[in-house]
Formats: C-alpha cells, structure tokens, sequence
C-alpha cells in the first residue's frame, strides 16, 4: 500500500534523521562528545560569520520588507515534518515561520531575489550548509528538542527582537537572551528550547555552517554534507516553492 504523500516526508525526514545520528560517535572523538563546547566564540571558531554581522542593517531591512508577507510564509514543519510537534502542534494556534535562502547547495530563487543583499553576505560563508529567517508569532515557544547530528554549528543573529520580556534561548544549562544586532554560535545537538511570552514577533537569521574539524574529519563531514545536498537539500526548497510571496 503507497502512503499518503504527508505520511511518506514524515517517513523520509525520520530515516535521515536517524542516519544522520549514527555518526555522532564519530564525531565526538573530535568534539570532546559530552564534554563538547554548549557556545562558541565566533572569531575563534569561525571568524567569516562577522562578514554577516557587518551587515546587520541591511539584512534587517531586508527582512522588515518581508514582515507583510509572513501569512503566505510556511510554518517550519510544512518544509521539514521532522519539526511537526515543536512548529505545529506546540502552541499550535501560534506560528514558527521561516523563510529559506539556503539549503544544502539548493537555492530558493523568489526567495533570495527578494533578500538580494542578505544572499550577498551568505555567499561569502565557507562551508555553509543552511540559512533562512526564523520568525516567531508573539508568544510562540519552542519545546526542548535537539538537533540530529554533530555535523554543524548554529548562528543566530538577533534582527527583531520585542523589548517587553524578551525571548531567550536555553542550550543545554546556559541560558541567553536575544538581543537585535548580536549574534551567537552554539550546538545545535544539544538539548535546547526557546521560551517566549513576549508580546512581539521574533526574528532572527539562522545559518549553520560546518563543525570545525580537523582535516580527515572534515573531509568525513564534507561528505555528509554531499549526501544532504542530494536527499535534503533539493526536497525543502521543492516545498518552498509551494508558497508564493
């Protein structure tokens, strides 16, 4: 019996989810496994992310322009159903939008034609596996969840963030609160949530970039990636391209 087109990417997204776990083990003898770093300082670990800092002002006014349009944005699990419980069900009647402008090599064009300068600064980013907006309705909370591998880093820059209670982010036991031109760099494997009781959206630019590594690891890593550009990567920005802006 074929299943039903939502059930089979449900299907898909948990059987690279679950390949992509089998390789922590590997990965964590490079790491220091449960002794790996929770934040990174970002001029030591991956200084080329500043170039996106530098143009903190642009790429705010790049996503202000889109705000408008956030109705026809997808909800985070309409492009990966591995996100289904934290983007769909959690605080259901509240949204967890994005907007994709790198996936694993495949490039949303409408997309990134609207964010021409933002595109700019993430093309000059080495190792670059993801980028998009992450935008939260107020008071949209995101449950403790993990990232599936060891294989990347997480940047957050701040871009809109409400003055009145702030959301904050917990990875691991460190706990950080947004702040609008600040960025961060931390490990999205570790256990992490977002709370928010604010009562205005919250934007951010989220960009992973390969883990730092030393050189036949790297290349191991390279190669995984390799494998997201051909059986993730294209699937999302196949999905993206179901929503018009």
């Amino acid at each position: 019996m074929r299943l039903p087109p939502v059930l089979r990417g449900i299907w898909k997204n948990l059987a690279l989810y679950n390949f992509s776990m089998v390789f922590n083990p590997f990965f964590d003898l490079f790491t220091g496994g449960d002794r790996r770093p929770v934040f990174f300082d970002i001029d030591k670990t991956f200084p080329a992310l500043r170039l996106i800092d530098q143009r903190y002002a642009e790429i705010r006014e790049e996503l202000e322009a889109l705000l408008p349009k956030q109705d026809r944005m997808p909800r985070y699990h309409e492009l990966d159903t591995d996100l289904i419980y934290a983007s769909g069900r959690f605080n259901r009647n509240k949204r967890w939008n994005v907007f994709m402008l790198y996936c694993y090599g495949a490039k949303p064009e409408q997309n990134r034609k609207l964010c021409p300068r933002t595109v700019a600064a993430l093309d000059l980013i080495p190792n670059l596996n993801q980028a998009f907006f992450s935008i939260l309705d107020p008071g949209k909370s995101i449950p403790a969840h993990s990232g599936p591998t060891r294989s990347y880093i997480r940047y957050h820059l701040g871009l809109r963030v409400p003055e009145n209670n702030p959301p904050r982010i917990r990875v691991k036991d460190t706990f950080y609160t947004w702040k609008g031109g600040e960025s961060i760099l931390f490990d999205d494997s570790w256990n992490h949530e977002i709370y928010n009781t604010s009562d205005g959206l919250r934007a951010v630019l989220i960009v992973d970039v390969l883990r730092p590594l030393p050189l036949p690891a790297h290349l191991f890593n390279r190669l995984l990636q390799g494998l997201g550009r051909v059986f993730y990567g294209p699937r999302v920005v196949r999905a993206v391209e179901n929503f018009h802006l």
